[in-house]
């Protein structure tokens, strides 16, 4: 058994980096706090890093200092290229990037204190650097971080297929190599069309009924990709359900929902049931139904909305006072669909 979770660590590209920054920022709310940790440069024989035996407090900070101001410009990708360019010893490079990549302008960092273990002991043989830095702001959680080009009614059958197709090849290469696959492993022709921004959620069904369902609320990657992550996730990491096995995959069906952007709703009785699906947050906590979701299960307004709280982990009349609420629609479509 495995699982695809949000948690990074070892050699990442950055693009898996943005993607985890993606959805952690997605989590968070004005009372999260965030916190990477990390030493800096380990200098020494201990830790097979000692590039440099002359002036070595001074270069010691050089290099940590560099580090800093890519640190300082939010620049999650300068800062791995730096570390991979310099060979810098930073133990928890992968927490920093992924912080930076939640970060965006007018957020600051400031540099709280600097030290080394050489300096405190006076020895540098073997010297391991600490920074303190903070970061202030607000979290932008609300837009969506990429604006995207394509509305989900845009998508032709073909388009359709397409992602239906990517979907369960997705799947089966997972289960079979435990890893999402890249473009290359799929071979599926990828139209311009779901090349654009969208987000989507992909639902599993086995003898018409629900086995998963996870997705994107906001487009912060090419439609296919969403799709591609979403099949695996899916299959794999619905904690509500055991992972997806080889021997059942012939008798689940999969369905797309293709988003619009959520925009916030002035008032619960604006959302329209079987047209609309709903995000709720609250204290921190957030749950979502998809536009069908109501409509299966034979829900009115009310119930939907008590439903949606219990999902969020919240009491069931959590959505009457204090709670933010968001609304979209979905193209949706599956493999039985004729």
């Amino acid at each position: 058994d495995f699982k695809f979770v949000p948690i990074v660590a070892g050699n990442c590209s950055p693009e898996t980096i943005k993607k985890a920054g993606d959805i952690l920022r997605s989590l968070i709310d004005s009372e999260t706090l965030v916190i990477a940790s990390s030493d800096f440069v380990h200098y020494g024989a201990n830790y097979g890093f000692v590039p440099f035996k002359e002036n070595v407090p001074e270069k010691i900070k050089k290099i940590d200092m560099g580090a800093y101001e890519y640190i300082a410009n939010l620049d999650s990708n300068g800062f791995l290229k730096y570390k991979q360019k310099t060979g810098a010893t930073i133990c928890g490079y992968i927490p920093v990037a992924i912080l930076l990549s939640m970060l965006e302008k007018p957020v600051e960092a400031q540099l709280v204190k600097y030290a080394t273990s050489g300096g405190l002991t006076g020895d540098f043989t073997n010297s391991v650097s600490y920074l303190s830095v903070v970061f202030s702001g607000t979290w932008d959680t609300n837009s969506p971080p990429v604006k995207p080009k394509l509305d989900s009614s845009a998508l032709t059958g073909q388009d359709k297929k397409q992602l239906l197709i990517l979907a369960r090849k997705s799947m089966l290469f997972a289960l079979k190599n435990q890893r999402i696959p890249q473009d290359s492993d799929l071979s599926v022709a990828i139209s311009e069309v779901i090349r654009q921004p969208l987000a989507a959620f992909v639902t599993l069904k086995k003898n018409g009924q629900l086995r998963g369902c996870i997705g994107d609320i906001f487009p912060r990657q090419p439609l296919y990709k969403s799709v591609i992550a979403n099949a695996v996730n899916t299959c794999v990491n619905d904690r509500r359900f055991p992972p997806v096995t080889t021997a059942e995959c012939n008798d689940i069906t999969i369905e797309i929902s293709a988003l619009t952007p959520p925009g916030p709703v002035a008032c619960p009785a604006d959302i329209r049931i079987g047209t609309d699906g709903v995000v709720l947050r609250k204290n921190g906590r957030s749950a979502v139904f998809l536009p069908q979701v109501a409509p299966e299960q034979g829900w009115d307004l009310e119930t939907t909305l008590t439903h949606l709280s219990m999902k969020a982990g919240l009491p069931a009349d959590a959505w009457k006072e204090g709670a933010v609420l968001l609304s979209f629609q979905a193209d949706v479509f599956g493999e039985n669909e004729k």
